[in-house]
């Protein structure tokens, strides 16, 4: 099966993995302004491969409902030293989740092995920095953009607009001489779609499965959960690891998460009952 190579560093996809969650801003949904400074930052994401991570996806501008933009300069000062000082210390591959191709650029110096693009290469000479950086990708669907991706989010087809998009998309990358096979597609959960949008995309997550290197879904402590559960962001471990399992039985070989330990207990379940092999 599918192994990535990350900068150097492998990552199997032989079974499915666990993204840790490391947010470096002070505004994001869940756990914003926690590890803002580098030495907690560090000791977060040391925990995090500690307790089974395969990868840590770093991130230094929020994409949460209504969140600002940053500028370039700033999200490259909030993640790059970050990057550097984890990839000392670390293991696991490091990934940066950006939509800047100028940060792309730094990460990637600095030792990040994976992009993560909630814009889906979409910014002017993205596509082009990634085919020239050769890491490993993850391209996202998002309708609109983060300040009003929530207003009035509207499909005809949801499952299917999603998976035109992403097959658009990989095929911007294939063009541009970026291998396939070294590309993970996300259907956004929560990025410009309504409860009902999510939840129709999480029970046909299985189509697709095809579509590029596989399948990464981050669902971990979002809205949706809060809506069907009544409960507060901190507080929906038991909803996330759920929909994680969930994800994973139809089909992701990533799942992006704020709780590690708890998720890749959870998996070793999944995987002893499905069979890890994809």
């Amino acid at each position: 099966m599918t192994a990535l190579n990350c900068n150097g560093r492998m990552l199997s996809l032989d079974s499915p993995v666990v993204m840790g969650i490391l947010n470096v801003t002070p505004d994001s949904f869940s756990d914003g302004g926690r590890f803002l400074h580098r030495d907690a930052a560090v000791s977060r994401a040391i925990a995090m491969q500690q307790a089974g991570a395969a990868i840590i996806d770093i991130g230094g501008e929020s994409t949460r409902p209504g969140a600002q933009p940053v500028s370039v300069d700033e999200e490259i000062e909030r993640v790059v030293p970050v990057i550097e000082a984890l990839h000392g210390e670390l293991d696991i591959p490091l990934s940066v989740d950006t939509s800047k191709p100028e940060v792309m650029v730094e990460a990637v110096k600095a030792g990040a092995g994976m992009i993560n693009d909630v814009n889906a290469l979409r910014a002017q000479g993205a596509v082009q920095v990634a085919a020239e950086l050769g890491v490993p990708l993850c391209l996202m669907h998002m309708q609109g953009e983060p300040r009003t991706m929530q207003q009035a989010p509207a499909y005809a087809d949801v499952v299917a607009e999603v998976r035109a998009f992403l097959l658009q998309r990989l095929a911007c990358c294939r063009e541009a001489g970026i291998a396939e096979d070294t590309v993970l597609v996300d259907p956004g959960f929560g990025f410009g779609k309504t409860l009902e949008h999510n939840l129709a995309l999480l029970r046909n997550l299985h189509q697709f499965a095809d579509v590029g290197a596989g399948v990464l879904a981050g669902i971990s402590r979002k809205s949706m959960l809060g809506a069907l559960t009544g409960r507060e962001a901190h507080d929906r471990l038991a909803a996330s690891i759920t929909a994680a399992a969930l994800a994973v039985e139809r089909g992701a070989v990533m799942v992006r998460v704020h709780d590690v330990a708890e998720t890749v207990d959870a998996l070793s379940i999944v995987n002893a009952i499905t069979g890890s092999d994809r």
